[in-house]
């Protein structure tokens, strides 16, 4: 029951902390963002210092004053550094990088503070993270917070909290930030057999396609204003016929289409297929083009097509923005 009920305070704490605010890329804490409560062991030391109190003014005994209001200082002064320890830290939303459904997708931030001090264990946690507790060694510190992502598409981390109980553990600091974050969340690959090579526009009885390139010398044509002068063939100009560009050509595999129509199963297990033949024909440097649906991705090969391609499978269908 209690810890029912400090979940519920504590989700409506940091509900009313993010809507204070909007998101952003850069936050600095100052004392209208940050919390602060005696910890269970700062509770406990509350209820010593009482009880010392009552034995120093019922015995009347001096030494016991001394040490009530010795160890009352020593709470004060802890609270005001834990407050400080959070106090003035900036951070900064870097990136969020992209991964696959089932995986851990890292947000890179950039943490700066204030010259002259170095706050000490500070935690850092997304809603649905893993907690990362370090100290601040150095200004411009970057790192990398880690948050589930279950499922293809924009992945948002949501509220990003910050605590500490430094230096005594008598009191914890903490605020929510919301940070101008998102990371890609591409399809879970699934692993099947690759789809048939498109057999239009093969050449020859090896199946090979004939494209520009620089490999192999094809023949000669009538030089046409905007070619390169490295295409032009002097000789023939020195024999009297006129400017001729040399053309090469290369041979190529056949183009592969991947289809969402053509592969089984759901829809998520389709995508899930078509992003592991993606990241096959991409391993291999075959030319390939995507369908889904009605949205084509004509065939190419590259880093950038399959960045591209992932990216058109991650948001098919969710609507978002690219």
């Amino acid at each position: 029951m209690v810890d029912t009920l400090r979940s519920r305070l504590q989700g409506r704490v940091r509900r009313w902390a993010l809507k204070r605010y909007p998101r952003s890329r850069s936050v600095t804490l100052t004392q209208k963002r940050i919390f602060i409560l005696p910890t269970r062991a700062g509770a406990g030391f509350m209820l010593l210092l009482l009880m010392l109190l009552i034995m120093g003014v019922n015995y009347e005994n001096n030494l016991i004053y001394a040490i009530t209001f010795l160890a009352a200082g020593v709470f004060l002064v802890s609270c005001l550094h834990t407050y400080s320890n959070l106090a003035g830290i900036k951070l900064q939303a870097l990136r969020g990088n992209s991964c696959f459904a089932g995986e851990q997708a890292g947000f890179e931030l950039e943490l700066d503070h204030q010259a002259g001090r170095q706050p000490e264990q500070i935690r850092l946690q997304f809603e649905q993270g893993s907690p990362l507790l370090i100290d601040l060694e150095h200004r411009g510190q970057r790192l990398e917070l880690f948050c589930a992502a279950p499922e293809r598409g924009w992945l948002d981390p949501g509220g990003l909290k910050l605590e500490t109980c430094f230096p005594l553990g008598l009191f914890r600091a903490w605020t929510w930030v919301s940070l101008e974050l998102q990371a890609l969340v591409y399809p879970k690959p699934l692993g099947g057999e690759l789809p048939a090579p498109d057999g239009g526009g093969q050449s020859g009885e090896t199946g090979l396609q004939k494209r520009d390139g620089t490999d192999d010398f094809t023949g000669l044509e009538q030089f046409q204003p905007g070619m390169s002068l490295r295409q032009i063939d002097w000789k023939s100009y020195a024999r009297g016929l006129g400017l001729q560009a040399k053309q090469f050509g290369s041979q190529q595999s056949p183009d592969i289409w991947l289809d969402l129509e053509a592969c089984p199963g759901n829809l998520e297990q389709r995508l899930s297929r078509l992003t592991y033949w993606v990241l096959e024909l991409s391993r291999r440097e075959q030319r390939f083009g995507l369908r889904l649906g009605a949205l084509e991705l004509l065939p190419e090969q590259g880093d950038n097509h399959r960045y591209e391609a992932l990216k058109r499978l991650a948001l098919y269908g969710r609507g978002g923005r690219a």
